[in-house]
């Protein structure tokens, strides 16, 4: 999610690049707000954290709650989802189960809105975010992208894809919109605080007088697409790996369609509170090893995410 140059954002962003077309099938199912979920997926230690090859490079504190508990807006397939049980399934708790291997740890998924990701964060309710979130300087340096101010401490970012916004209609019914500049004069759903958001209001400054762009903003993606299935609105937007799943799942890929091209694309990372180096260094390490030993190549592989890999995962590489 991102904003006028940033993405899937809690006052912010998300993000872009050419990911593959979505092949997997999967339920898309509304989920609460707090709520936890713990399931295989995400129960990722696998053995005592003394035998994990990157063990000791974690905190003691986290070593010995054995656990890393991670934020995450469980509502953006196919990066993070509720399957049928309601087990938290996508990319997201793939890589974060792939992480704990290397740190014998659990990495256990807590619910909550995307724009209340990062205040969680600062308090201390989670350890890091990881939800499909554009590390971009604004949230680096905690800066509110609307009006340029310091509203709160930053956060730091370790990279691990890239991914970029695109615009998507009902299936059949474009109204002739190929791009953002297409979009004044008509309604578009968006999640709030993300990319897609910041891209919506800075299109809106510029539409002429009398082709107002209106944007409905939603707490979660599921509730855009629920919108703009019903015809509320003529557009909604998401970053692309959630837009191309949602055109190839829902209602068996008969309810949207793409229109233009992606843009904005951006790391996406997972944030840590500036006073956490040694688990963010950690989390980096772990996060090399994973893609050193290919696991990392084929979990982008099954959620359809192969075109944003990267080869080294980054420290605060948003601009």
């Amino acid at each position: 999610m991102t904003a006028s140059s940033t993405r899937r954002s809690t006052a912010t962003h998300r993000r872009l690049a050419a990911v593959g077309a979505i092949a997997v099938a999967g339920a898309l199912l509304l989920t609460g707000c707090g709520d936890q979920t713990k399931g295989k997926n995400n129960d990722s230690g696998g053995g005592a954290a003394a035998s994990a090859p990157l063990a000791s490079k974690l905190p003691q504190s986290i070593r010995d709650k054995g656990k890393v508990v991670v934020g995450s807006d469980i509502a953006y397939a196919p990066v993070e989802f509720k399957d049928s049980s309601g087990k938290a399934v996508g990319l997201d708790p793939d890589l974060a189960a792939a992480l704990g291997k290397q740190l014998g740890v659990k990495f256990e998924f807590q619910n909550g809105t995307f724009d209340g990701l990062l205040t969680g964060l600062r308090s201390g309710r989670y350890d890091i975010a990881m939800s499909a979130m554009t590390d971009n300087k604004d949230r680096q340096e905690g800066i509110d992208p609307d009006t340029g101010k310091k509203v709160g401490e930053g956060v730091d970012f370790v990279d691990y894809l890239t991914a970029g916004v695109s615009i998507y209609t009902r299936k059949g019914d474009t109204q002739g919109i190929t791009s953002w500049s297409d979009l004044c004069g008509k309604k578009i759903a968006v999640e709030r605080s993300t990319v897609s958001e910041d891209l919506a209001k800075a299109e809106a400054k510029k539409c002429p007088a009398g082709k107002k762009l209106s944007i409905e903003p939603f707490d979660d993606d599921q509730q855009s697409q629920t919108r703009l299935r019903s015809g509320g609105v003529d557009a909604a937007s998401s970053d692309f790996p959630v837009a191309a799943y949602a055109a190839k799942t829902s209602g068996g890929g008969k309810d949207f369609e793409i229109v233009g091209p992606q843009v904005s694309a951006a790391p996406y990372g997972i944030a840590l509170s500036k006073e956490a180096g040694q688990l963010r260094d950690a989390i980096k390490a772990a996060m090399d090893a994973v893609i050193k030993n290919g696991e990392y190549q084929k979990i982008l592989q099954k959620w359809g995410a192969q075109d944003g890999a990267v080869k080294e995962s980054v420290i605060n590489g948003g601009k």
